[in-house]
């Protein structure tokens, strides 16, 4: 016989985001569990680099949400050891004089959003970074810009949650009443009972989705990320070319790189980020792989004798209007959405768990959800 429990909320997804989501919810003084198909952090999350950026995006609702973010990770970071927190800040670099005349305008439009950034002239780059190459026109920096190893933030906003977690768990049956209301999740285990049911899965999203008997378009997008030997802390923020932010913006299936560089606290240096919409077809990519060296290469010339020690890969939740899905989901009474954050989750992570929570709850979210609607039209694609 399934064991039966009572819930204020049953949160499916055990990555950082739905770790956020049971943190803030068991805040505002509810009882939630939390369930996943694999363990704390299995997938897109521990995938990823643990970026906390506000530089990558333009104002609008994703630069809101992510500057609520920043205030509550700068919070989290206060409160939950061995998240790896590290301020560093953004430093984004233009080559030639017209790249940076459009960072200009661009970072013109992010001020007045309230993100803070100030331009570096070329003859003061090698202050900030002093392993740049030559030759660059100048950059912006991001004091703002922040990493966590994403992981261990999970696995700590879950364990500070004090939710009740089932892992290797696939939810198999949303359970709802005569009315069509959700009452709860199955998994060959157990039932868990209640009111209300977050869909936190990531990529599985859409999955989720559709056992509620609704739709949401989410599509997994490929990223690799390379992982060089311990080093002396060689690069000392968050670096990348401009043509990262367009990456970011595209609604290209192809495979696009622009590398991203970062020394962690424990000496490797991380490099990302490839794009591409392949399903969930697991092939290492070479192409991807090289390319990443080789752009990391040209920021940082110093990596060349550098030995790569491993490769990851991972599948960002991807929903064509590069917006995700928060907050409850008007056709399923009860059903809650927290995914769609593509490359994003672990930033905007804190600020979407405050903003599900305020709605389970019956509170004033700490922004307006509204451009974030799960009903909402997506412009949708199929999968390329």
């Amino acid at each position: 016989m399934p064991k039966r429990h009572s819930l204020d909320a049953v949160i499916i997804g055990a990555g950082v985001v739905g770790a956020a989501c049971a943190f803030y919810a068991a805040r505002s003084g509810l009882s939630v569990a939390v369930v996943d198909r694999g363990p704390v952090a299995g997938g897109t999350t521990g995938a990823g680099e643990g970026n906390l950026l506000v530089s990558d995006k333009e104002a609008g609702p994703e630069l809101d949400l992510a500057l609520l973010s920043t205030r509550l990770w700068r919070e989290l970071a206060g409160e939950l050891p061995d998240t790896e927190y590290e301020p560093k800040g953004g430093l984004v670099v233009a080559p030639d004089e017209t790249t940076l005349k459009a960072l200009r305008t661009y970072a013109e439009g992010q001020r007045a959003a309230g993100v803070e950034h100030a331009e570096v002239t070329a003859d003061r780059l090698h202050d900030l970074e002093p392993h740049l190459a030559p030759g660059l026109a100048g950059a912006f920096h991001y004091p703002q810009d922040a990493q966590v190893q994403p992981a261990k933030a999970a696995a700590r906003l879950l364990a500070a949650s004090g939710a009740e977690v089932h892992l290797g768990e696939q939810v198999t049956e949303i359970l709802t009443d005569a009315t069509g209301a959700v009452r709860g999740v199955r998994t060959p285990r157990r039932e868990l009972l209640a009111p209300a049911v977050v869909n936190a899965a990531g990529t599985w999203g859409g999955e989720i989705a559709r056992l509620a008997g609704t739709h949401l378009p989410v599509l997994p997008r490929r990223g690799f990320v390379l992982v060089t030997e311990p080093l002396p802390r060689v690069v000392r923020h968050k670096v990348y070319a401009a043509d990262y932010v367009a990456d970011v913006a595209s609604d290209s299936a192809s495979l696009q790189s622009s590398a991203v560089v970062e020394g962690t606290p424990s000496g490797p240096v991380l490099i990302g980020a490839t794009r591409e919409r392949v399903g969930f077809d697991r092939t290492l990519s070479t192409e991807a792989l090289r390319r990443l060296a080789a752009q990391a290469q040209a920021l940082f010339p110093v990596l060349a004798q550098v030995d790569v020690q491993r490769v990851y890969h991972g599948f960002r939740p991807y929903l064509p209007d590069h917006l995700p899905a928060i907050g409850a989901d008007l056709r399923v009474p009860g059903l809650h959405h927290a995914c769609g954050h593509e490359g994003a989750g672990i930033g905007l992570a804190p600020g979407t768990g405050a903003i599900v929570a305020a709605r389970l709850a019956g509170t004033e979210p700490p922004m307006d959800p509204a451009p974030f609607r799960p009903d909402r039209d997506f412009g949708e694609e199929t999968e390329a």
